[in-house]
């Protein structure tokens, strides 16, 4: 039986407790915020789930223990992610879960966590869990098939109006109330919703097309005076094997659309995320696209459930290739910045992944 350690009593940090209690583990909750744990028992947990759970152990954040976990899992704003990532590695623990994104644009720590991570044989994982959901995995088994034939292009969309976010935090009265509202610290449409950047290099990988190479992307930003975030993203890629194609991520769009399309020589096959209620679905198309659809129910706590059995299998197994993992949680990270970059001087840039998570990894092309 796993100890968890859940640093972050947010929406995340509750999704993971409930999700870990599931698995049969014990869980310690720790925040800087009073009031963020008496919402915890009183409110989220209770309401989400039906009752408190009364095995959960909640701390301030300066009583937790340190030492002793399995499993450290860091749930609080971006901009706080690789230093207390770095605590977790150091205390011991087997893994660390990181919610995403891994950190902000600017990737400050983010190669010594790296370095640190590998040198203490902890595996760090970070919170992309759509590519564990088992529609994605069906996806990606249909990829590495290669039955459709070599991927010719692919488009992944998460366009989501950010008033979900609002409503789960109802504590918070719009983006400048936390990180989401300032795209410097891992807000924004390009930071919050990057899952559809994942994503598209996790299917990129599965039909190995390698990994991107060259961004060029388009930005909205929005600013007054206060907050200063993205609102649209959309990012066109080149892979190290001339895959071309392009991920689009917003905070405006109602209803919510999370897709993508592979397009292969001899048919496609599309991933449409809760695209009706309590379920994801998969369709595959042949030649003559004649279409199969395959439905995955599923419901939101099964999300986090398939998160947490995953890193269970990962780190019982170092041979899995986790898509989890944080080496792919900071090459998104290097795309996310690299769209950023592309945005605000109006040209393509370069990623040298040679150079490690380090903004001199990423070169203005002009």
């Amino acid at each position: 039986m796993w100890k968890v350690k859940i640093i972050g009593a947010g929406s995340i940090g509750n999704h993971l407790a409930y999700a870990s209690r599931q698995m049969g583990w014990t869980v310690d909750m720790c925040d800087v915020d009073a009031e963020a744990l008496r919402r915890t028992k009183e409110d989220i947990f209770p309401s989400r789930y039906g009752a408190w759970d009364d095995t959960i152990t909640l701390y301030a954040a300066d009583e937790a223990p340190h030492e002793g976990y399995d499993l450290v899992v860091v749930g609080t704003p971006p901009d706080s992610h690789v230093p207390l990532a770095h605590q977790a590695v150091a205390s011991g623990t087997r893994a660390v879960l990181i919610e995403k994104p891994a950190c902000p644009p600017d990737l400050a720590g983010a190669q010594a966590l790296f370095d640190e991570a590998a040198e203490a044989k902890c595996r760090v994982f970070v919170g992309y869990n759509h590519t564990v959901s088992k529609s994605a995995a069906e996806v990606s088994r249909t990829l590495r098939a290669g039955t459709l034939g070599a991927m010719e292009t692919l488009d992944v969309e998460f366009r989501e109006y950010w008033g979900g976010i609002f409503a789960a935090h109802p504590w918070l009265d719009g983006p400048a109330d936390s990180y989401l509202g300032y795209w410097q610290r891992g807000g924004g449409a390009a930071g919050e919703h990057s899952h559809a950047i994942n994503l598209w290099q996790a299917m990129a990988r599965d039909a190995g097309a390698g990994r991107v190479r060259e961004v060029a992307a388009t930005l909205k930003y929005v600013r007054d005076g206060a907050i200063d975030y993205d609102s649209i993203c959309a990012a066109q890629f080149r892979t190290e094997n001339d895959l071309v194609g392009r991920a689009v991520q917003d905070v405006i769009t109602k209803p919510t659309r999370k897709w993508a399309r592979a397009q292969c020589e001899s048919g496609f096959v599309e991933w449409i995320c809760d695209g009706e209620a309590g379920q994801d679905s998969v369709v595959l198309a042949d030649e003559a696209l004649q279409t199969e659809t395959m439905p995955f129910p599923k419901t939101r706590p099964d999300d986090f459930l398939a998160e947490v059995e995953h890193i269970l299998a990962a780190v019982e197994d170092p041979a899995i290739d986790s898509p989890l993992a944080l080496h792919y949680g900071l090459d998104t990270m290097l795309v996310v910045a690299a769209t950023h970059l592309s945005a605000q001087n109006q040209c393509s840039v370069a990623i040298d992944y040679a150079r490690g998570y380090v903004p001199e990894a990423l070169e203005l092309l002009k």
